[in-house]
């Protein structure tokens, strides 16, 4: 930098006046800027990285086709919203402007937010739909009959509006039932919670407990804003509704409403007062659907009798008077007792007669015992004999193996002592074990020789002798 004078000026004079701030003081002081300009705005972009903190804290960014920007939601905050948030929701949220040091970024603290327009919660609304579609959870396989008539019927709705009043009432016209009213918020922070935890609740009580357990279920509220009925739903609501054992009737808003409840539950109504005349026939129609099946069932009743009656005449009329046919077999009953008196003492005679003649042809008990005695010593002298048979030929066969063991002990006797005739020697060690191979002996081991006429003793040098001609071997 040069003076009028185009004299060289130092920098270091206009350093002084140039403020210093440490970076805390730096990011202090833009924080308060930023915070002073935007403390309250509203900004409109689409959802992304969304997550949820252990802390209850969300943490998500807002973008659309220029920027990206930050976005935190303190749990106290979180809490109130209203919209289940996921990656791709467009919404609006509404909050202040401020900066994070410890990242040198700036973010919005946001305090309520909201689905940008109907039709960002109507396309929510759908990928929900297409999704849960696909999971099965709207099959028709799944949709149960509606019992003709409940004994008790469970109501999930508010329990200050008109819509539990209209229903009680219209049951109370059609057929009173006993009726189970779980209370729940309808819209709003926690309504879709306390939802399916009624549902969850009721489905839950076991048959014959304290508390009846409901054969049917009603699921009501009133009409409203698509933003109103939006606790119906939600996912949790509706895996509730399709999870429940129970058959299920959803009646919210008015006629031209759906909600994802309508298609899990079992039937949807058009009105509560319209799943109450679901719920239960009128008793008037069904005493006259009575009256009338008993007068029809009176009638068949009494042709059936006419028609049993007309055979059973003719029937009769075919058979003879039964007075008479009684007559006759007490007749015939007494002529046989008489001749049965008659002819007894003749049939016993006849059998004592034939009783003597059979003693008679019985051998006496001495006479039995002298047969038995026969036999036995029949029997004991032919064992004898058999004994004396047996025993002899077993004294014939032992001689003769006495005397085939003689002849061949004579002959091995023979071959042996000529085997020695021919010059043939049988080696043994000190024990008389024979020695049958010259890896047996070892150097300066004591030998018997074993010749004709007699033994000869030797000690093994431990050497191999060369044989005398190609056709002798080596003894040793």
């Amino acid at each position: 930098m040069l003076n009028a004078m185009n004299e060289p000026i130092e920098q270091e004079s206009f350093a002084h006046n140039v403020p210093e701030f440490s970076v805390g003081q730096l990011s202090t002081a833009l924080q308060r800027t930023v915070e002073g300009a935007f403390s309250r705005v509203r900004v409109r972009g689409e959802i992304s990285g969304f997550k949820r903190a252990a802390s209850g804290h969300l943490y998500f960014t807002l973008k659309d086709a220029d920027a990206v920007l930050d976005a935190a939601c303190w749990k106290q905050m979180a809490s109130r919203i209203k919209v289940a948030l996921e990656d791709g929701m467009e919404v609006i949220a509404t909050g202040k402007i401020t900066t994070y040091p410890g990242r040198s970024k700036y973010q919005i603290i946001v305090e309520t937010i909201e689905l940008a327009g109907l039709g960002a919660l109507l396309a929510l609304i759908e990928e929900r739909r297409r999704r849960l579609t696909e999971e099965g959870l709207f099959d028709a396989e799944r949709k149960r009959p509606l019992p003709y008539l409940p004994e008790v019927i469970g109501v999930v709705t508010s329990p200050t509006g008109a819509v539990i009043r209209d229903i009680l009432h219209r049951l109370a016209e059609r057929f009173p039932r006993h009726v189970l009213v779980w209370p729940v918020v309808v819209q709003g922070d926690g309504a879709a919670a306390q939802i399916a935890a009624a549902i969850a609740g009721f489905d839950a009580i076991a048959p014959g407990g304290k508390v009846p357990r409901p054969d049917l279920l009603i699921v009501a509220r009133g009409g409203g804003s698509i933003e109103d009925l939006m606790a119906f739903n939600e996912e949790i609501v509706v895996r509730a509704a399709a999870n429940c054992t129970i058959p299920l009737i959803s009646a919210v808003g008015h006629e031209t409403d759906t909600t994802l409840i309508d298609y899990a539950s079992d039937r949807r109504a058009p009105t509560p007062t319209a799943a109450a005349e679901m719920a239960v026939p009128v008793r008037a129609d069904l005493r006259r659907r009575i009256a009338d099946g008993t007068g029809r069932l009176t009638q068949v009743l009494d042709r059936i009798l006419e028609t049993a009656r007309v055979r059973v005449e003719g029937l009769a009329r075919g058979l003879g008077d039964p007075t008479n046919a009684l007559s006759a077999a007490r007749q015939r009953f007494d002529d046989r007792a008489e001749r049965l008196d008659r002819s007894w003492p003749a049939y016993a005679e006849r059998q004592a007669a034939t009783l003597r003649t059979l003693s008679f042809r019985l051998p006496t008990p001495q006479m039995q015992l002298e047969l038995a005695r026969r036999h036995w010593a029949s029997t004991s002298r032919g064992l004898d004999t058999a004994m004396v048979a047996r025993k002899r030929a077993a004294q014939m066969s032992l001689e003769h193996e006495r005397a085939n063991l003689a002849r061949l002990g004579q002959l091995l006797e023979t071959l042996h002592r000529g085997w020695l005739e021919r010059g043939s020697v049988v080696v043994r060690d000190r024990l008389g074990k024979p020695i049958v191979s010259a890896s047996q002996i070892s150097a300066g081991q004591a030998l018997d020789l074993v010749f004709e006429d007699g033994v000869v003793g030797v000690t093994a040098d431990g050497k191999r002798a060369k044989p005398a001609s190609p056709s002798q071997g080596t003894l040793l």
